[in-house]
């Protein structure tokens, strides 16, 4: 599996090279409220869902948003790592991520305008299995820190916009 991860990698950074154009892209991810505060949210070709566990008025039958944002900072960890470990020829034999975010309901529940509504602290542990020597797979550690989007995405301020778009629901006659 490595190898092909290295192929597929090593063939879009030499498209990309002859034509850096090609690096710009972009993610579009579509998410309907549902039943309570459940919701449906669709990426290409994919669906999952969204709920709150029973003390935030959800049913519990799927991960909220902010833990699936502590499990996208875990998968997108574990890729980097695949990915630079295979193009670099270094020899993982498992990579495990552990996430956890500390968050004050206080904040969300609008009980207080001085407490922020999102998570006040993510901390992650990796876990590599490999026979690898400590200082490369260091090496790799902070390398896999630099180019992470998700770490990227979470750990530094980026330009947010956002749009209200308001639909009139025609009345039933009656």
């Amino acid at each position: 599996m490595s190898e092909f991860v290295k192929q597929s990698l090593g063939n879009l950074i030499q498209e990309l090279k002859n034509d850096p154009a090609k690096a710009q892209v972009s993610f579009e991810a579509t998410s309907v409220l549902e039943d309570g505060v459940c919701v449906k949210s669709t990426v290409r070709q994919f669906e999952f869902k969204f709920d709150e566990p029973e003390i935030l008025g959800g049913k519990d039958e799927a991960p909220n948003p902010v833990e699936y944002v502590l499990a996208s900072l875990g998968a997108c960890q574990a890729i980097v790592y695949r990915a630079l470990a295979s193009l670099k020829g270094i020899q993982l034999d498992s990579v495990t991520v552990k996430t956890k975010g500390d968050l004050d309901l206080q904040g969300f529940l609008g009980l207080d305008s001085n407490i922020r509504p999102g998570y006040e602290k993510i901390v992650f542990e990796t876990i590599i299995a490999s026979n690898e020597p400590v200082e490369k797979l260091e090496r790799l550690a902070q390398q896999v820190d630099a180019i992470c989007p998700v770490l990227d995405i979470v750990s530094k301020p980026i330009p947010v916009e956002g749009k209200l778009t308001i639909q009139r629901v025609p009345e039933l006659a009656g």
